[in-house]
Order: C-alpha cells, then structure tokens, then sequence
C-alpha cells in the first residue's frame, strides 16, 4: 500500500489540528484525528504542534492501526491497494475493536462481493455521521477507485 496516499487521504478525512479539540465522541484530539485520551503526546511537546510533531504523530498511529488490522483482520493484505486504503481509513477513524464490529461488511469483503460490502457499510451510524468521507470509501469499496473529493486536487 502506498502510506503517502493514505496519509493525505487522512490528512482530508480527519483534518489538521496544531490544538487540542474535542471529536465528535468528545475525545480530547489533535494533529490528524490523534486521540490525546488513548495516547497522550510525548514528555515536553508543547502547542502549537508543528506540522513536524503532527507528521510523526501521524505515522505512528497509521503504523498502530495497520499493525493491529494485521494482527486481528489478516485477510485485509489480500485487497487491492484501494480497497486496503478503506479499510485502513475505516479502522483509523473507528478504532479496530468497532471496524470489526463490521461483520457484515468485513464477510462480503473477504468475498470480494464489493456492492454488498458498500451497501454494508451505508447501513451504518457509522456512514450518516462522517459525511463525505463515508461516500467516497463506499464508493471506492465498490469500485476498486478512490474518487477524488470536490476541492482536492
């Protein structure tokens, strides 16, 4: 998978942030959707972060998520390079413990059923609360396609 697509793809999805904020669950986060409560940031980092620390932050917890979607969903290394974007944008934004709760989902993916894993997925909380994120990883789960969001080049 190519990090760097995936990084900016997070970077749009959970915005930027050099302050702490509270998400929409009211978790204490910053940088790119990092959760302050889960992992607080290193001894004497200060705000504003600089887009440095938010970078560093962002590339361990991409390598957190991928390290436990390898450990606790296998199969996701058989999709494409599109589709293993969406997952991992998914488990990045819900955590790993309520990706699985995808079943659904997850057993049409594991069978390459596209449309049913799409469909799946709008069928979700999940999907009526995260907007237009949600619409294009439906979208690139049934197209093998990652669209392209209106005002990003």
């Amino acid at each position: 998978m190519i990090l760097t697509l995936l990084y900016t793809e997070l970077r749009r999805d959970e915005g930027v942030r050099t302050v702490p904020y509270k998400d929409t669950t009211g978790n204490l986060t910053v940088g790119v959707g990092h959760n302050l409560t889960a992992s607080p940031l290193p001894a004497g980092w200060t705000y504003p972060l600089s887009q440095a620390q938010i970078t560093q932050l962002l590339i361990t917890d991409v390598a957190n998520t991928i390290a436990q979607l390898n450990a606790s969903a296998k199969w996701w290394g058989t999709l494409c390079e599109v589709r293993q974007r969406v997952v991992a944008n998914m488990a990045f934004n819900l955590g790993i413990t309520k990706f699985l709760g995808f079943e659904k989902a997850i057993s049409a993916m594991k069978e390459g059923a596209w449309d049913v894993a799409a469909d799946e997925m709008q069928n979700s909380l999940w999907f009526k609360q995260v907007g237009d994120r949600a619409v294009r990883l439906c979208q690139a789960m049934r197209t093998g396609v990652m669209p392209v969001a209106s005002g990003v080049a």
